[in-house]
């Protein structure tokens, strides 16, 4: 699948679409705008599907299997690290659900394989202070956090595979968080570290002001 980079017009363009579709789009807008201010976004257009792919660095990460791991610690009391291969061993679940983009998008019906989030937790115990989850992307500078209960519900994974095949890179491989019921700048691709933290903190897009629980129809993305 060819990648092509369109730098930040396109992405805005592109977003606009998306967002003009939405009865809060006016606002919406004007904070997506001032959320980039001067730094480059791109957009890899994959061919067909109904996907719109964003990333906050100039490159996508790059999947080795042979070297990949992922670290799993902070607030535990058996900090974890798996390889690819171990992670494919932990119990396999799969779902079929609806993605959901904050600018106005969707994707119905994406089959996603993977592991559940609490299946983790179970080997790594969590200590009884942590009461977050921070989730960190080899995209730096890209993290995001969620509460323990929300990292917890029943739909949320780690996913290694998307309608039936490997994650590509474009979707985050070799693993990205997906989390049904939340706009899709939750679902942190290309996650390299998992950490149990005390409580939740702002993630790269709340910093510059989406809103930090993002429920599909509950929230505009926006905190202001």
């Amino acid at each position: 699948m060819e990648e092509r980079k369109y730098g930040r017009g396109v992405f805005l363009a592109t977003v606009a679409a998306g967002v003009s579709s939405l009865a809060w789009g006016r606002s919406a807008w004007s904070h997506v705008s001032s959320a980039l201010g001067g730094a480059e976004a791109f957009v890899p257009l994959v061919p067909g599907g109904g996907w719109r792919i964003y990333t906050v660095a100039d490159h996508m990460p790059v999947f080795d299997p042979e070297t990949w791991q992922l670290r799993v610690g902070g607030l535990v009391q058996e900090p974890l690290t798996l390889d690819y291969g171990a992670l494919r061993a932990l119990p396999r679940t799969n779902q079929v659900r609806t993605f959901h983009c904050v600018t106005g998008w969707t994707v119905q019906d994406v089959h996603w394989s993977g592991v559940h989030l609490t299946d983790l937790f179970d080997r790594v115990k969590p200590l009884p202070e942590a009461g977050a989850v921070q989730f960190v992307s080899a995209e730096v500078p890209y993290v995001d956090y969620l509460s323990l209960r929300q990292a917890s519900l029943a739909d949320v994974m780690l996913a290694y595979e998307m309608n039936g095949k490997p994650l590509p890179q474009e979707h985050g491989a070799p693993i990205r968080l997906v989390i049904p019921e939340m706009y899709g700048y939750k679902n942190v691709k290309w996650v390299s570290e998992i950490r149990l933290v005390r409580q939740p903190e702002d993630g790269y897009w709340e910093q510059l002001g989406y809103d930090r629980d993002a429920w599909v129809g509950r929230s505009n993305g926006y905190s202001s």
